[in-house]
């Protein structure tokens, strides 16, 4: 790939998102990490797993009941006298006394010489004996070793995405720590004047810095550990600086602002003598774009409008993001649009929309400003860059937000 040359017009965005999906392809090959059992929700497994012990562990007991020879009480009524009582975490090696029960509570050993369980509901108890009042056949209520699992079978894939039912299965089989895929490092980086903390007074001029928040926040929902949200204003010595611990500290940094034609498009001057490829992507919200590689760590870099931001993270990256952590793609379907909508000729639009029972509806309007009205969208539509217009229901494609 060639990070110098620039792109006179404007490109598609399925090459755009292809030449982002290559830049970050190295990124795939990262160490595995051994986390411990506990910690490893959500992660993503690096290698099969296989049980080093059967589970059941033992022969135990199914319920709390009375362990007996099924043949002694294949007729009932029968009268048996107490032999002794296994408790569960007791070695129940004790073995059963012919003619006899023994009680048993639910998990404990079954002892030697007993081959089924009869639970203390079908019994009648009278002080050290017994009368079993329904008979049961061999094997009832008797969880045999290796019925789960034998030592050696597989437990989880490579690959496997660790929900809880793992973890219990992992801890089941007495495994402390798992091999997993160590996620991807970012930094998300702000730039601009006017940008403050939230808590800060606004003097005039000057807004709420919410895009780093946004994306940190996003990168997190697709596995990526965030380093660091960091801020530079819009002086180059800054930024540079701040570009530098950045890159140092991640696999991977994003920027925010600083990339369209205007006086202080920080990002572009400082980036651009570094390699970075700067142009417009026949998209809307979300037209600027660049990236860069520095010292080997790729860059990308958004527009600064909130709503461009987050569209450029959701259209260009995320998907790659979430196959470099193991995690499947980002839902996507077409469904039929409720509302009309009208859309730029050449450039494909991403319209916030809000999916219902019978389609889509188009919400908010299409300004890269109205981040709070995008709140409550759930779907980007998608209107192809040819599409002028397009009628109450159609078909068109989304993708989940």
């Amino acid at each position: 790939m060639n990070h110098r040359h620039a792109t006179a017009s404007a490109r598609s965005v399925d090459d755009y998102r292809d030449t982002v999906a290559a830049l970050l392809a190295p990124l795939a090959d990262r160490p595995a990490e051994s986390v411990a059992v506990p910690d490893a929700l959500g992660r993503v497994l690096a290698t099969e797993v296989r049980s080093p012990i059967d589970l059941p562990v033992f022969r135990n007991s199914a319920m709390d009941g009375y362990a007996v020879r099924a043949a002694e009480v294949a007729v009932t009524p029968v009268t048996l006298p107490v032999a002794g009582v296994v408790a569960a975490g007791r070695p129940g090696t004790t073995p059963l006394p012919a003619g006899s029960a023994m009680k048993v509570m639910t998990g404990a050993p079954i002892p030697p010489g007993a081959d089924c369980v009869v639970p203390v509901e079908d019994v009648r108890a009278d002080q050290d004996r017994i009368v079993v009042e329904r008979g049961r056949a061999e094997g009832e209520f008797v969880r045999e070793a290796g019925t789960d699992v034998r030592a050696g079978a597989l437990v989880a894939r490579a690959g496997t995405v660790l929900a809880p039912r793992h973890i219990a299965a992992l801890a089941a089989v007495g495994l402390a720590t798992v091999p997993v895929l160590r996620r991807l490092r970012a930094v998300c980086l702000t730039t601009g004047d006017e940008l403050r903390p939230a808590g800060a007074e606004l003097a005039p001029g000057q807004i709420y810095n919410s895009n780093g928040i946004a994306l940190a926040a996003a990168l997190r929902a697709d596995g990526v550990e965030v380093v660091e949200v960091a801020h530079s204003s819009d002086d180059a010595d800054e930024f540079t600086l701040v570009l530098r611990a950045a890159v140092a500290a991640a696999d991977l940094v994003f920027t925010s602002g600083g990339v369209s034609k205007g006086d202080f498009e920080v990002v572009k001057e400082v980036l651009q003598p570094l390699g970075g490829v700067f142009g417009a992507v026949a998209v809307q919200p979300g037209g600027p774009q660049g990236y860069t590689v520095v010292d080997g760590v790729p860059v990308l870099s958004f527009p600064g409008n909130p709503v461009s931001t987050t569209v450029s993270y959701v259209v260009f990256a995320r998907e790659v993001v979430r196959a470099l952590g193991g995690l499947p793609a980002p839902d996507t379907a077409e469904v039929i649009l409720r509302t009309p909508v009208r859309s730029p000729a050449g450039r494909r639009q991403y319209l916030r929309g809000l999916r219902t029972d019978d389609g889509v509806e188009v919400i908010s309007g299409p300004g890269s400003h109205l981040i709070a009205g995008m709140a409550w969208a759930d779907v980007l539509v998608d209107v192809p860059a040819e599409v002028t217009a397009l009628p109450a229901g159609a078909t068109v494609r989304i993708l989940t937000l």
